[in-house]
């Protein structure tokens, strides 16, 4: 029986300061929950010739799934705080997410506050199968990092979603965390350290995801709950009526939710993601008839000509 992770504020902190004391990167490791051919920990070297190994976790399939499902994660970013939910995943779906640069087993120690560079290290995790669709999953604070991600590899993302997406505007507790965070920057877990560096600092980057936004030319959804108190959905609906893009911004409002939509049932989640899953119009051979063709004009026979009128 897996073990909860630890939920709300005040547990997740003391899980990173209890971690930290532990000298582990996992606050509560998934190898000890999940057997590896149903969770498992994998890595990547980072893009951009950044050269970073980026830990993530994913779910292991036999043969490819039709979808990838791929998670940039907000700050603190831990790809464990997912496990649950991928462990509920079916089996036609397969999902890798990430521990962004500077957090958990991911390098650098240092933080990474360019959402660019993020971009770049991360754009190794889009990689698939041949003939598999990818959905790429930003959440929170990853949300503008997925976008630019989007941008910078035309092809290989067919659906782009933005969960409980932080635009620089923070909520009440989001607000508090930061300005604690600020004044205790030596005192805190480095994990809690590089979150409040990150969102403190991103506000004059935004223009970066809005252009990338308003680039593509794929799906774009936005999930986000109406109880959440970190990241305003007032904000978040903001940016989808005035970012101007090529489709519109599907918008989908969660009645009841709080910032962290995968912490509850899996089965919402899931139902919410399958919904932003592009259609694919199915093509069908139709034998044609002769009606389709013009066999005058195919024989190069024009209309009749009329004799000309005798001359009187």
């Amino acid at each position: 029986m897996a073990r909860k992770r630890p939920k709300g504020l005040l547990a997740m902190g003391w899980a990173s300061f209890e971690s930290a004391v532990r000298g582990r990167t996992e606050h509560a490791p998934t190898s000890a929950d999940y057997p590896d051919d149903q969770v498992r920990r994998t890595s990547f070297v980072a893009g951009g010739g950044h050269g970073w190994r980026i830990s993530a976790l994913e779910t292991p399939r036999a043969t490819p799934a039709p979808w990838k499902i791929v998670v940039i994660t907000g700050a603190p970013s831990w790809a464990e705080y997912w496990a649950e939910f991928m462990a509920e995943l079916p089996q036609d779906r397969e999902m890798i997410v990430v521990d962004r640069p500077g957090y958990a087993a991911s390098e650098p120690l240092h933080p990474v506050t360019d959402i660019r560079v993020q971009a770049e290290a991360l754009a190794p995790a889009l990689q698939a199968a041949r003939g598999q669709r990818v959905m790429l999953v930003g959440q929170s604070y990853g949300a503008a990092i997925a976008s630019l991600m989007a941008d910078a590899n035309p092809g290989k993302v067919e659906s782009l979603v933005l969960l409980s997406g932080f635009f620089g505007e923070t909520g009440p507790t989001s607000r508090w965390l930061i300005d604690v965070g600020s004044k205790a920057l030596k005192l805190i877990p480095r994990d809690l350290r590089h979150a409040v560096i990150e969102a403190s600092g991103q506000r004059p980057q935004l223009d970066y995801a809005k252009r990338a936004l308003a680039r593509l030319t794929i799906p774009i959804h936005m999930i986000h709950g109406d109880q959440d108190d970190f990241a305003p959905i007032e904000v978040a609906e903001r940016l989808a009526a005035e970012t101007v893009t090529r489709r519109p911004i599907q918008f989908m409002r969660t009645a009841g939710a709080n910032h962290f939509l995968n912490d509850g049932p899996a089965e919402q989640l899931l139902a919410a993601l399958e919904a932003c899953i592009p259609a694919r119009a199915r093509w069908t051979f139709r034998w044609p008839k002769l009606s389709d063709f013009d066999l005058s004009k195919a024989l190069g026979l024009g209309a009749s000509r009329q004799a000309p009128a005798a001359s009187g």
